[in-house]
């Protein structure tokens, strides 16, 4: 779908030019060519592509151009009404001091400038109940280029308020929201990316949602299956309940923790048993002015010695939680700060973690930010994180 949009842009841009510098006589090789793309993807019939043809020719003898242009824009502008594209690129520098508890160890100090995150994708409104959405991310010494979501959903729309989502997505585990430019421990703890089927109730009050995916942490002796499953529960408070609040609030639940982004990558090939994840969160704004979100996240049961490879030998419940709190001085300035830990995650996660982030917007679709992190580790290792970045976001 992203290909399709790249390619009616293309195509839009490059016929207006043509039209700009219309030959007198006849089409051009290079029409012809664009003519035969449209056909092959589909985008025209054979039919509308032969009366393109001879009106393009007429139009172009007679010096009328109008019944032309009329006509292309009449072709591409049903998919410009159904495309809605977006794109986000980030980029940061950032200043690290790590200091080791263990006198045997020497402090480090790193500096970087990176491209943090590019991601582009669109939404596609395909028909009255069916909608997909595709889109890239690219992140610098991390994530390469490639599909990060790609999802067909099938609603009720204004028929019954029910969905089904089928494909690669964020499962509904964990809401994530920050004001900050590093992710909270919530979100690296608890983040999962899956291939999945999810399924459920919405409307402007509540969301539920059930689903289920194939991880890739199996059980000990257990063949490969669909067998993960999820929970969700959101919801939001009507704005003309109390005037000037907006609030929601959920909880979520998952089969199998260990298959997060984070803690697969942590995780033996196989555990004993699947070890289960609870999350919860409440998100408030007042005067969309002053805003709090507080969240928590984490394993149900222990882990087995031995199956994560931060836990030294023992048995780990790792959980993470994260309050903020951040006033907008003007609609351009921002300031938060946070207060957040982990137990149980060793030197994977700090323990203890508090800072403070300005934020302010340049130009339209344009900010730039300046961070501070303090963290302590269950190791008593410390660390300083500073990080700056300027993004644009439209």
């Amino acid at each position: 779908m992203y290909k399709r949009n790249g390619i009616v842009i293309g195509i839009t841009l490059f016929l207006a030019l043509f039209i700009i510098n219309f030959n007198a006589f006849a089409i051009s090789p290079e029409t012809e060519q664009l003519l035969k793309l449209l056909e092959k993807k589909n985008i025209i019939t054979d039919m509308e592509a032969a009366d393109m043809r001879q009106e393009m020719e007429f139009s172009s003898q007679a010096g009328d151009k109008k019944a032309y242009e009329t006509k292309l824009a009449g072709l591409l502008g049903n998919w410009a009404d159904k495309i809605h594209p977006g794109a986000c690129i980030e980029v940061e520098a950032s200043y690290e001091d790590y200091n080791f508890h263990d006198p045997s160890k020497r402090d480090t100090d790193t500096s970087d400038l990176v491209l943090a995150t590019v991601e582009i994708g669109f939404d596609v409104d395909i028909a009255k109940h069916v909608k997909a959405s595709l889109f890239f991310l690219y992140e610098e010494d991390a994530t390469d280029f490639d599909v990060d979501q790609g999802i067909i959903t099938i609603d009720g729309a204004d028929v019954v308020p029910l969905y089904v989502d089928l494909g690669k997505m964020y499962i509904p585990f964990g809401m994530f929201e920050s004001h900050f430019i590093r992710d909270p421990l919530t979100l690296e703890l608890g983040e999962t990316n899956e291939s999945a089927a999810v399924g459920g109730f919405r409307n402007d009050l509540l969301e539920l949602s059930v689903g289920a995916f194939n991880g890739d942490i199996d059980e000990t002796g257990e063949e490969n299956h669909i067998n993960n499953y999820l929970a969700s529960a959101c919801f939001t408070l009507p704005e003309t309940t109390v005037p000037d609040l907006n609030l929601t609030a959920g909880i979520s639940w998952v089969s199998n923790i260990a298959d997060s982004d984070a803690l697969q990558e942590e995780a033996t090939a196989t555990i004993k048993n699947h070890i289960g994840g609870f999350n919860t969160f409440i998100i408030a704004s007042l005067l969309d002015r002053f805003f709090f979100n507080a969240e928590y996240l984490g394993a149900i049961d222990d882990f087995k010695a031995g199956e994560l490879s931060f836990d030294g030998g023992k048995s780990y419940r790792p959980e993470a939680w994260t309050i903020e709190f951040a006033y907008g001085v003007t609609d351009s300035l921002n300031l938060a700060v946070c207060y957040e830990g982990s137990n149980d995650c060793g030197d994977f996660l700090p323990e203890k973690q508090f800072g403070g982030v300005v934020s302010y917007d340049l130009f339209k679709h344009t900010s730039v930010a300046l961070e501070y992190l303090y963290g302590k580790f269950e190791n008593k290792d410390t660390r300083h994180l500073m990080t700056t970045m300027l993004a644009i976001e439209f």
